[in-house]
């Protein structure tokens, strides 16, 4: 009888353990207004709200297809941010930088993928931003702080809500 005592022990001591461990607080991570800009850059970045209203900025106002309403978004240009963080621009941007892409990942793990020229005014007018303010007020924090709107396409199925980095790969 002991015995399965001290094996029941045995087993117990694990489990209580594991419990333990669930229970620590998570790891400090970047906080909802922060953007991260990383991969292959110069110079990584991790862009508060603040931020983002020093630099310049640009107004869009675009068709939403989801909503069926006209909006009015305001933020600062991609190509702007990729440049601060040091990513190839305009003329620098040949060879094998041209297999780069942008991987655009959002707080609920939703995640799309645009050609590392589709944010250079060189290659094409594509006016894509990174918003922080939609119809003159802060966007709501469902949908951000962040939102990437890219207004000339045709489906808006690469407007990233809650958008949370924006990772340059260089494909092998």
């Amino acid at each position: 009888m002991r015995r399965i005592l001290w094996i029941a022990l045995f087993l117990a001591i694990p489990v209580f353990s594991l419990r333990a461990q669930d229970a620590r607080p998570p790891k400090p991570s970047s906080g909802p207004s922060d953007l991260k800009i990383a991969g292959s850059v110069n110079t990584p970045l991790d862009l508060t709200i603040a931020d983002l209203k020093a630099m310049p900025r640009k107004t869009l106002k675009v068709d939403n297809a989801h909503s069926g309403k006209t909006e009015v978004y305001e933020g600062v240009l991609v190509e702007d941010l990729l440049k601060k963080a040091g990513v190839p621009q305009g003329e620098a941007l040949r060879g094998p930088a041209m297999a780069s892409y942008v991987l655009v990942d959002a707080a609920d793990n939703y995640r799309v993928v645009f050609a590392l020229e589709e944010f250079n005014s060189s290659f094409m007018d594509s006016e894509i931003i990174v918003a922080d303010t939609m119809d003159g007020a802060p966007i709501p924090g469902s949908l951000g702080p962040f939102r990437l709107v890219a207004p000339h396409e045709k489906r808006p199925a690469r407007w990233v809500e809650m958008l949370r980095s924006l990772m340059v790969v260089r494909a092998p």
